[in-house]
Parts: C-alpha cells; structure tokens; sequence
C-alpha cells in the first residue's frame, strides 16, 4: 500500500537510484503519472516529458481498457478484446475519438516545449501502475522505433498478467509489487485523487521551462 503517488514516485526513485548521472528521461503517461515523474526526474537528475498515448475502452465499460493507441495512429488490441466480440467499426471509431484527444494534448503540450528525442537516451517510462498494462505496452513499442539506448518501464504496482506482458517489450521492468490480488491500481494507494489538465500543464509549464 501506498500513501500517494509521492510516496510510490520516491520508493521507485530508490530503485532507479543506478541512473543517477546518466541523464536520464523520464517519461510520464499523462496523467495520473506526471506528478510521480516531475519527482523522479528530479531524483534522478534527469529530464522530463510525458509519452501520449490513450486506452481504447470497451463499449459501455469505459473504465475497461480493450486496448491502446499511440501518437502515430498504431493501435494494440488486449488478448482480452477477442472475448467482447466487438464490431470492427467500433474499434475504428475508437481510435479516432482517441486520436483526436491526443492531437489535443499534443497542441497543448507543445505550446510549452517540443517533444524531447528519444533516441540515444536511457528512457524511463513510468505510470502510477498497470492493471491490463495496454497503454504501458503502446507505449514502450512507439518509443522502441525511436531507438533509445535503454528503455525501462517503472511502475509501483502491476496486476501479474498485465506485468508478465511488458516484460519483453522494455530492457528492464522496475516494479515494486505485482499481488495476486490485485483488482484496480487504486486499491493499493490509500490516496488516490484524480489528476486533471490543468494540474499536468502547470507541472509540465514548470520543468518544461525550469
């Protein structure tokens, strides 16, 4: 259990410690992540950025992640999405309107500052924890193509199966607990508020211009 997201940010900076010195960017899956990552890029001595990708949800169940899609328009769909028989189109549908939400925030953060290259850097791409880990997984499969020297994904909590999937696609996993219990990433923080545009701008408005 975790007090905040503070709390899991400074317990995965101790893990991370080994990338003290190595300039290391720190990137944030907006938005729950980007407080935790504004203090472990501190930590670390490192660089922040935020990697937009966004859940594709499942009809009805908007809570459920089917999948992810990333910048560029490349789409995974979970294993899990076969078993909800969805109507093609609806996926389509899906990741336009995702899509389009990207494009936004996309406007918004660069107003503040382009996007830092990956390539050549050692990557930490953190989120404040994975239960089907889809937006983890397109994450770190669009940051590959842009060849970092060392892709890691940090996250305080995962689910077993969502932490199993990751593992091949980063060089290195640093999570602190995968139970076998686990349910939802908000059942492992005992504060948990939701993060909105305005607090993510503000922060980013801060290291962006730091």
């Amino acid at each position: 259990m975790f007090k905040d997201r503070l709390d899991a940010a400074r317990q995965l900076a101790l893990a991370l410690k080994k990338y003290r010195g190595q300039n290391p960017l720190v990137l944030a899956i907006p938005r729950g992540a980007v407080p935790m990552t504004a203090w472990i890029a501190d930590a670390l001595n490192g660089q922040m950025d935020v990697v937009l990708v966004r859940k594709l949800r499942a009809p009805s169940q908007p809570e459920v992640a089917i999948g992810a899609v990333d910048e560029t328009g490349l789409a995974y769909l979970s294993p899990c999405a076969t078993t909800w028989g969805l109507d093609p189109q609806y996926v389509k549908d899906e990741i336009k309107r995702q899509m389009k939400t990207l494009k936004s925030r996309r406007g918004q953060y660069s107003q503040i500052r382009p996007p830092i290259p990956v390539q050549g850097r050692v990557v930490i791409v953190v989120d404040d924890g994975l239960a089907t880990g889809a937006t983890m997984m397109s994450a770190l499969k669009a940051l590959r193509q842009h060849h970092p020297q060392r892709l890691v994904c940090a996250i305080p909590v995962a689910s077993p199966d969502a932490l199993a999937n990751i593992k091949p696609l980063a060089d290195e996993t640093v999570c602190l607990s995968a139970p076998e219990d686990f349910m939802a990433v908000a059942q492992f923080y005992q504060e948990f508020p939701q993060i909105d545009d305005a607090l993510v701008l503000a922060l980013l408005q801060t290291k962006f211009t730091a």
